[in-house]
């Protein structure tokens, strides 16, 4: 009886296998590489929902990235027809096989004689699904084989970026994001996404490259969600607690109350506190000690800034606006800034190391730096003929007086 039991399974296993198919055409090879598309665009918009829901994505970001995902699985797909199978002929052959299996079957069990093959017959039929982390391998590779022949496909190579960091192949989805940077420029999205792709290559650490990138992202984006949790825990790793500790204290309003993301970044931030009580001690106990010059330095980490158009200047509402600091030689990168819009203006900021782009590049580290107040119309964080600025070409850290700066010339 159990080996009765046994090939009827078998049977019905091999009907249910190969008669389906003939009630419908094949899928061609194109229709499973509009499967695998639609497979990664599903798994994306898992990963949408979960940021959205943890608050590390914004809704506007969240409706964007949704676009963006709808948009290129449309360009993806290539949807035809080509189903003319003759349902005549496939009921034909179904009553041929169900009347050629068992008989088949029967005929072999007396030829060999061996129950191997139901053995084997079962460890084939256990195999047919593959895994499902070799399909996703399988779908990845497809796109990445259609990226080499499309290498202009900015949303493509994201996509691939992204499928390579949910499989953990952090090398490649670092070469994706790099592709991706190379075709889309200063977006704050893809340079955070490289960012942290770069960190889980070196074992998760954030000095350097990913550092560069996050702080470039904050000064296009301050209130960027994902970038203050970057940045926090880059300046974490370099020992700067109380500049991470201000990105934090920053980014945990912006989290949705009672969420998971909120939860973890007080976590962190009550961690930061016990590890540096001493400071905060020093601070209670000798207020009116006096310090060093250099040390001064060091203490005094911000500057405010009063900004204001020239009534002779014309700029459109909209337009963006940059305040930051310069080191008055060397690198021109920015020491700390700061994004508004001309329809804030006159404004009042204040600069402090929190701001700053790399932890080595900061204002408590000069004596003295320049003041620059641009309007850009493009938005671009890098100066460009028609911008509108206003310098102060020097100022000492250590002056806590507030310095106005009046945008009235134009960048040639």
């Amino acid at each position: 009886m159990l080996f009765l039991l046994i090939v009827s399974v078998m049977i019905l296993s091999a009907f249910l296998i190969v008669l389906p198919p003939l009630w419908r055409k094949q899928p061609l090879a194109a229709a499973d590489i509009d499967q695998r598309n639609i497979a990664i665009a599903k798994q994306r918009l898992v990963e949408l929902k979960e940021q959205l829901q943890a608050g590390t994505l914004s809704q506007v970001l969240y409706d964007e990235q949704l676009l963006e995902l709808e948009q290129a699985l449309s360009d993806d797909l290539d949807i035809q027809s080509h189903v003319n199978a003759s349902s005549s002929q496939g009921r034909w052959m179904a009553i041929v096989l169900i009347l050629a299996i068992p008989l088949g079957a029967g005929l072999l069990y007396w030829t060999l004689g061996s129950y191997q093959s139901l053995t084997l017959g079962s460890e084939t039929t256990a195999n047919q699904g593959a895994p499902e982390r070799e399909q996703m391998i399988s779908m990845v590779a497809g796109l990445a084989a259609r990226l080499e022949k499309e290498p202009n496909d900015a949303q493509g190579w994201l996509m691939l970026g992204r499928s390579y960091k949910y499989l953990e192949q952090f090398p490649k989805a670092v070469s994706a994001y790099e592709h991706a940077y190379s075709l889309m420029g200063d977006k704050p999205e893809v340079m955070l996404l490289y960012a942290d792709a770069l960190a889980f290559v070196n074992n998760e650490e954030l000095a350097g490259k990913p550092a560069e990138l996050v702080f470039k992202a904050l000064a296009i984006e301050p209130e960027n969600i994902t970038g203050l949790w970057l940045g926090g825990m880059a300046k974490a790793q370099a020992g700067e607690l109380v500049e991470a500790m201000a990105l934090w204290k920053k980014l945990e309003p912006l989290l949705p109350e009672g969420s998971d993301a909120l939860q973890e970044i007080q976590g962190l931030m009550a961690k930061l506190e016990t590890q540096m009580p001493e400071a905060g001690a020093q601070a209670e106990t000798k207020p009116e000690q006096p310090v060093l010059k250099d040390q001064a330095l060091k203490a005094v980490s911000s500057i405010e800034i009063q900004v204001a158009l020239a009534p002779e200047m014309k700029a459109e509402p909209g337009d963006t606006v940059f305040v930051y600091a310069q080191a008055l030689s060397g690198p021109q990168m920015p020491l700390a800034i700061v994004r508004k819009q001309v329809s804030e203006l006159p404004l009042t900021i204040t600069l402090s190391d929190a701001m700053a782009m790399m932890p080595t590049m900061k204002l408590s580290n000069f004596e003295q730096v320049k003041l620059l107040a641009r309007i850009s119309k493009s938005g671009n964080a890098m100066k460009q003929p028609g911008d509108l600025i206003g310098v102060i070409e020097q100022v000492a850290i250590a002056d806590k007086n507030s310095h106005k700066i009046l945008i009235n010339s134009q960048v040639k």
